[in-house]
């Protein structure tokens, strides 16, 4: 059975690599499409390259980029809204269109929380991600955007409770976010092991995040034992977008996936912060 395709949809280059590097290499290498939009910078900036090279290193074609500010950033997109900032319409209409066009299985983006660190642009791009996938399967919205596509199924990147133990000895000292959700909300844990090269690679490829002391340049300065405890594993929570979802995980084959619930707890806001 071929690897499904993915798209995967975050907000900042380096989140694809550190939030679905190792899902994104897997499914690379069993011969799935695969892609990644990104909300933020604009192409022409330092970071725009960067990610072009990442993807390259992940196997996942060309940078997708919506053109949106960085909330923290304004440099990142000259002349452009902050992405918490553009109508929302107007941001669902653009991620639609890539749906269309890419016509992905499966889509991944971040959780309720934002991840770990609950960035407001990481926040943002789960609600419009989670209103595009729902949209682009809908043949009066949008019509101008592509033929209608209803992707298989729409998994969250996230961290359970029980990874705290691991993650706060290495994270919590940086001073990052600690936003995990119950384990029994976990439907995907993924062992992306065997394609940790690829993923570190394309981490380090952020070399501008690197070099500030962003979470890539944390890892970095990291014992590899520790890098390799906290990033050898990628953890998703399915969301069933629709009657098309399979019953059966996608992200690797043979791993149950039952559609479960957002994480709770998080009211959503447009405050970029």
């Amino acid at each position: 059975m071929p690897a499904p395709s993915l798209l995967a949809v975050y907000a900042h280059p380096d989140d694809e690599s550190l939030s679905s590097g190792g899902v994104l290499a897997m499914h690379a290498a069993a011969g799935a499409r695969t892609a990644v939009v990104t909300a933020t910078w604009a192409a022409g900036t330092p970071r725009a390259a960067e990610l072009a090279e990442a993807l390259r290193i992940l196997g996942a074609g060309e940078p997708r980029l919506l053109g949106y500010a960085d909330a923290r950033a304004p440099r990142s997109a000259p002349g452009a809204a902050r992405f918490c900032d553009a109508p929302l319409d107007e941001a669902v209409r653009r991620l639609v269109a890539h749906i269309r066009e890419f016509r992905p299985d499966v889509v991944v983006t971040h959780d309720a929380y934002g991840g770990l660190p609950g960035h407001p642009d990481h926040v943002h791009t789960h609600r419009v991600t989670l209103l595009a996938v729902q949209a682009a399967g809908l043949e009066r919205l949008y019509p101008d955007a592509g033929a209608p596509w209803q992707p298989g199924a729409l998994y969250f990147a996230t961290h359970p409770h029980s990874a705290v133990r691991t993650l706060g000895g290495y994270l919590a000292p940086a001073g990052k976010g600690m936003n995990t959700v119950a384990d029994e909300l976990v439907t995907a844990t993924v062992d992306v092991g065997p394609w940790l090269g690829r993923k570190w690679a394309a981490v380090l490829a952020h070399r501008t995040e690197v070099a500030r002391g962003a979470m890539p340049g944390h890892l970095a300065g990291l014992p590899a034992a520790a890098r390799q405890s906290l990033l050898s594993t990628e953890w998703y929570i399915r969301h069933d977008p629709g009657a098309a979802a399979h019953p059966q995980s996608e992200l690797t084959a043979g791993l149950a996936g039952d559609a479960s619930p957002v994480a709770g707890g998080r009211t959503w806001s447009a405050d970029c912060g």
